[in-house]
């Protein structure tokens, strides 16, 4: 009397790896999935927006870099800036956690719209 037969198993290929994401967590605004990373490998470019708050953020890549690659070089980056705010002793907490400043030099209020607004005196 012999052992029966044990059933074969097919050789399983190797497991897929999940794709890297491309949409992120905003740093500014908070909202989930609403920064997209674009990777021009050509020109050797890495380019990070928001949807939501407008902020941009431009790399160097090579052809190894992927999309949280940049992500890690903004967070990085957003992170030097807050550093180097917060060492020059201006106590500023929106500096400190990278809001966007004003403009310098450049008025927020165009001067048409101005004139507009004391119109009703």
């Amino acid at each position: 009397m012999g052992k029966r037969k044990s059933s074969s198993r097919k050789p399983m290929g190797p497991k897929r790896a999940d794709p890297l994401p491309t949409t992120f967590t905003c740093l500014f605004c908070n909202h989930e999935k609403s920064v997209t990373v674009k990777l021009d490998r050509r020109a050797g470019v890495g380019q990070l927006d928001c949807r939501i708050c407008g902020q941009k953020f431009q790399c160097a890549v090579n052809y190894l870099s992927a999309a949280v690659d940049v992500y890690g070089e903004w967070v990085d980056a957003a992170e030097a800036v807050a550093k180097q705010d917060a060492g020059d002793g201006h106590g500023n907490a929106a500096k400190a956690y990278g809001a966007r400043r004003p403009l310098e030099g450049k008025n927020t209020i165009d001067e048409h719209e101005e004139s507009e607004q004391h119109d009703d005196y």
